[in-house]
């Protein structure tokens, strides 16, 4: 029994001992800036081509270069257009121009250019 409750309070003393360390932040700079830090223009344009397009869905198959805004690698991928116009405006084959951005939860084609 006393060894039982000699763990406990062991045990308790380790548990506890990081909640009180937390308080402690004498020598920690907390004004440093982070090491790397991405400032990313908000009308930053990506080239694309335009593999498909469904005017019907306002859907855009782009295959396009890094979308560094929303974090995506190079690849091919169909968007939804912000709107009716944009997909009118381009058919397979075009080189394009484009800013992707998250709208809702969808990534949405906002800017779109054709490249001559």
């Amino acid at each position: 029994m006393k060894k039982t409750i000699l763990a406990a309070a062991v045990l308790a003393g380790v548990v506890a001992a990081p909640v009180f360390a937390g308080d402690d932040m004498a020598g920690m700079n907390m004004s440093a800036k982070p090491a790397v830090m991405k400032v990313a223009s908000n009308s930053a344009l990506t080239d694309a081509e335009v593999k498909k397009v469904d005017a019907t869905t306002g859907m855009v198959t782009l295959k396009h270069g890094a979308l560094e805004n929303v974090g995506m690698p190079p690849m091919t991928m169909a968007f939804e257009a912000k709107d009716a116009s944009m997909v009118k405006q381009v058919h397979e084959g075009d080189k394009v121009r484009v800013r992707v951005e998250n709208v809702n939860g969808t990534l949405t084609i906002v800017k779109l250019e054709k490249q001559p």
